[in-house]
């Protein structure tokens, strides 16, 4: 007898709360007596309806994606999993980061060759599709169902592990196409609609809302500024659309956090304004042109605010500027504190990275700097950044990295002064794998010389040949050395 009262009352505020949940497309309330005047059935029709327009108009946009690998890859079955569906937080099944994120470890991963299957969605009526770079990364043949069940094979036209974005193309005209809204006008409990494939399900719609902007850190991509909602994304979704009550595009479904692989309600998508303008390069140019400061960065926290005099906590700590770079030779040093850019505050530190990789290289940026307390103007012309050859040649033995910042080191147990590119994923079965190399190690030294960040790595390895890589890596107090010979 006490479960009516709850459902009437749970029913009552979502009615009552209809005004505060941006319902775009849904009869607009002009009075607080609309509520009393219109019979609650009624509203609930007309949010029904809403719903069901973005599906109806929305789905046909989306694709059903089957990429197949041209060389055995890792499989990562979580429980309850049961096909091979592309695993939307595979970062977060490696062994270093379950234990990072207190997340259950897994003994090493079998290699298949079977289909990575994900979602995708038209962007022109001439055959353009976006995905995630994880669906076709080292695909020898990729097949896209349309949602009337035509097949098409596809070709990649760019990709850009950086964002984790993808652009594929089939050979068709005319066909239904989704555009892109503006991410940035999105507030926290807006609704999210997501379309895709969860576990080969092929255009499965689900609802919820915008939990939280900005998340970063979560180590998915180079660049982060997720996108986190509650609508439902289980593996399959991967490269699909999340939309808001108007049916544009504002994110692509990117992530989920998950112990078991399957829906807890927290999933990813990169935001739409970030995602169009790596489109548009992928398109145009089949590859991302960034720009570039040369400074490693670090997060200010309430601590580093006090001890570097800030009035709140914002900003990004310097903590190592590279020899030649536009920072270097505009005069910035290790522990200035960058607070503003073109007027604009940093708020966090992974959207000030992505703001300057955003620029085209030329651009003139004007720092606001806080320097042994004092406010200071730093202009900078920003580079292209370079090549990440010394990356790829690392990728192509099964090695990850990113350069080792304080807070990082900290987390780890490491000294906060250790020096080194933080080895953050191994790939199963991969070179690297197989000669002992660890997530979790630090790189000293590659070919002899000392290496302290990424693009020192990079500017050793700057051929990318497929001569091998001797490697000097410590993990706590044991230093070894380690031959990797790239395979053919």
């Amino acid at each position: 007898m006490t479960k009516k009262p709850i459902y009437l009352l749970l029913a009552t505020a979502m009615f009552l709360s209809i005004p505060m949940l941006s319902p775009s497309g849904f009869a607009a309330v002009k009075k607080d007596t609309r509520i009393a005047e219109v019979p609650q059935e009624v509203l609930l029709k007309e949010i029904s309806g809403g719903f069901s327009k973005v599906a109806e108009q929305a789905t046909p946009g989306v694709v059903y994606i089957e990429s197949f690998p041209k060389c055995s890859r890792p499989v990562n079955p979580a429980p309850g999993r049961r096909g091979p569906y592309d695993n939307p937080f595979d970062y977060f099944n490696d062994e270093f980061f379950n234990r990072f994120f207190g997340l259950p470890t897994q003994k090493e991963r079998p290699m298949s060759k079977e289909a990575v299957r994900g979602t995708g969605f038209i962007v022109s009526s001439d055959g353009y599709v976006v995905t995630n770079n994880h669906v076709v990364e080292d695909a020898g043949k990729i097949h896209v169902t349309l949602h009337d069940g035509q097949k098409y094979p596809a070709k990649v036209i760019g990709l850009d592990p950086k964002t984790d974005l993808a652009v594929i193309k089939i050979n068709a005209d005319k066909l239904p196409h989704l555009n892109f809204g503006n991410s940035d006008n999105l507030k926290v409990g807006d609704w999210a609609i997501a379309i895709g494939n969860p576990f080969g399900l092929q255009a499965t719609v689900t609802v919820g809302v915008i939990s939280a902007k900005g998340r970063n850190q979560l180590h998915i991509a180079d660049f982060e500024d997720f996108i986190q909602t509650d609508a439902a994304i289980n593996p399959g979704n991967s490269g699909g659309p999340l939309l808001n009550i108007d049916g544009k595009v504002i994110g692509v479904n990117t992530a989920i956090v998950s112990g078991s692989g399957g829906y807890i309600g927290i999933g990813f998508a990169i935001p739409s304004l970030m995602a169009k303008r790596i489109i548009d390069q992928l398109i145009s140019d089949g590859q991302v042109i960034r720009g570039f400061l040369g400074v490693t960065l670090q997060p200010i926290d309430a601590e580093l605010a006090a001890c570097y005099k800030l009035d709140k906590v914002y900003g990004a700590l310097v903590t190592d500027v590279v020899k030649g770079s536009p920072a270097h030779k505009a005069g910035l040093k290790q522990e200035d504190v960058i607070i503003a850019y073109n007027g604009k505050e940093v708020e966090s530190l992974s959207g000030f990275r992505n703001a300057i990789s955003l620029m085209n290289p030329d651009t003139r940026v004007l720092l606001k700097v806080v320097r042994e307390g004092q406010v200071i103007e730093i202009p900078v012309i920003v580079s292209q950044a370079p090549q990440d050859d010394g990356i790829s040649a690392l990728n192509r033995v099964g090695i990850r990295v990113q350069n080792l910042n304080p807070e990082t080191a900290k987390k780890l147990g490491m000294a906060l002064d250790s020096k080194g590119v933080l080895i953050v994923a191994v790939e199963a079965g991969s070179v690297a794998g197989s000669s002992g190399v660890t997530p979790g190690q630090l790189i000293l030294a590659v070919n002899r010389q000392k290496v302290s960040t990424v693009e020192e790595l990079n500017a050793v390895l700057k051929d990318g040949s497929n001569e091998s890589i001797l490697l000097m890596v410590s993990q706590g107090e044991v230093v070894r050395f380690i031959v990797l010979k790239p395979e053919e």
